[in-house]
């Protein structure tokens, strides 16, 4: 590949790597903030869901700093060391996120609700905890609308935002949206328990709520673990993409036949593909190389993601006779 093209990927990637950053700072500020005032409204009124969501709010502050961390270490330029490069720190930190929201966001806020159930207090001037929940889910709405407009720049058309997050490459941003999607539905289910113990001076509905805080933390812990680590083991490109790629190998005049094409990803923006297929025979050595940096170029322009090719040797052998 050339330099300019090396340059134009490079630029690509810094652009996207600038976005997944974004995604993350909104999502510190927003936390953060609503952490605190979570806890000290907890403090105030003695709600248990509030206290809840305080945690939770906390745990995905620190989740967001360990995100950067990934995004630091996955930069870093390939060495002898790691060959292909560190593109899968990320997938690491976003792996330890999904452990951090499973047992400290899910397990103490369910360890926490049913302490309360057990002793269950009478809540105190529950209209403090409206006006914090009312307030965090601004925040958290501009965090998850921000994530969203990322993920958006890779939907294709008709997919689901789903599709899109299952389909996504980049850790940071669909752990972000992940993790914004489980704080805007946990804050929906503080303010309902708060509103139900209040309405029937009930004290155990505020503390079942909490409970269904932590179950539903529990669920965005093993969607991300699943995500996460799926692409820590070795996604391929995806089906789809291979189809095309596949296409783009049969469509070349110095290909027969293409056995088998295996992908897998580096990182969010660097791909891995080998090439099994079987050269016209005869071609000269000059032909086979102009061949390969043609389909090179095929691949690239396709799927820039797609950064290393290698080609079977047998290929290249039976080519030559």
């Amino acid at each position: 590949m050339t330099d300019s093209k090396n340059k134009l990927d490079d630029t690509s990637k810094d652009a996207k790597a600038g976005g997944s950053k974004k995604v993350i700072y909104a999502a510190i500020v927003a936390n953060l903030g609503i952490a605190v005032a979570k806890f000290i409204v907890a403090a105030i009124t003695g709600s248990a869901a509030m206290l809840a969501e305080g945690i939770h709010s906390a745990v995905d502050t620190g989740n967001e700093l360990l995100l950067l961390i990934g995004e630091h270490n996955s930069g870093k330029a390939a060495d002898q060391k790691h060959p292909f490069g560190y593109g899968k720190a990320l997938y690491f930190w976003a792996l330890i996120v999904a452990l951090s929201v499973f047992s400290l966001g899910g397990g103490l806020s369910i360890y926490h609700g049913i302490e309360a159930l057990r002793h269950p207090e009478p809540m105190q001037d529950p209209l403090w905890n409206y006006a914090v929940l009312g307030v965090s889910a601004l925040f958290e709405g501009y965090s998850w609308n921000v994530s969203r407009m990322e993920l958006n720049k890779v939907r294709k058309p008709g997919a689901s935002l789903w599709q899109t997050v299952h389909a996504s490459k980049d850790a940071s941003v669909f752990t972000v949206f992940i993790e914004d999607s489980a704080a805007l539905i946990g804050l929906a289910i503080a303010a309902l328990g708060i509103f139900l113990g209040q309405l029937f001076d009930n004290p155990y509905f505020d503390p079942a709520a909490s409970v269904l805080i932590g179950l539903l933390l529990v669920g965005a812990a093993f969607t991300l673990a699943r995500e996460t680590g799926a692409l820590l083991v070795g996604e391929s490109i995806g089906a789809d993409a291979t189809r095309r790629v596949r296409a783009i190998f049969e469509s070349d005049p110095a290909i027969l036949s293409v056995a088998d094409l295996q992908s897998m990803q580096l990182g969010p923006d660097e791909a891995l593909l080998t090439a099994s297929v079987q050269f016209r025979r005869g071609m000269r050595i000059d032909e086979v190389e102009g061949a390969i940096a043609r389909l090179e170029q095929a691949v690239s322009a396709a799927y820039p993601q797609i950064r290393h090719i290698y080609f079977e040797s047998g290929a290249l052998r039976s080519a030559m006779h």
